[in-house]
């Protein structure tokens, strides 16, 4: 296994991590992880997506930590 499969595999690996957590945060943490909880529409949580899959380990503490607040 070469040096490019492995880079491909961790890639794919955090992509496929940031496209569970973060459809599973768009669809019920989001309202929870806003400093005052507020409704938030189907469009920006369209819009929320790509960066919530991207930036997954972000997202994922600061939703653990607004559950930890509450």
């Amino acid at each position: 296994m070469g040096v490019a499969a492995i880079v491909f595999f961790a890639l794919a690996l955090y992509v496929a991590a940031g496209a569970v957590i973060g459809a599973l945060f768009v669809l019920f943490g989001v309202t929870k992880a806003l400093a005052h909880p507020m409704p938030v529409s189907a469009g920006a949580r369209v819009l929320l997506l790509p960066g919530s899959v991207l930036l997954w380990p972000f997202v994922l503490g600061r939703w653990l930590r607004s559950r930890r607040r509450r």
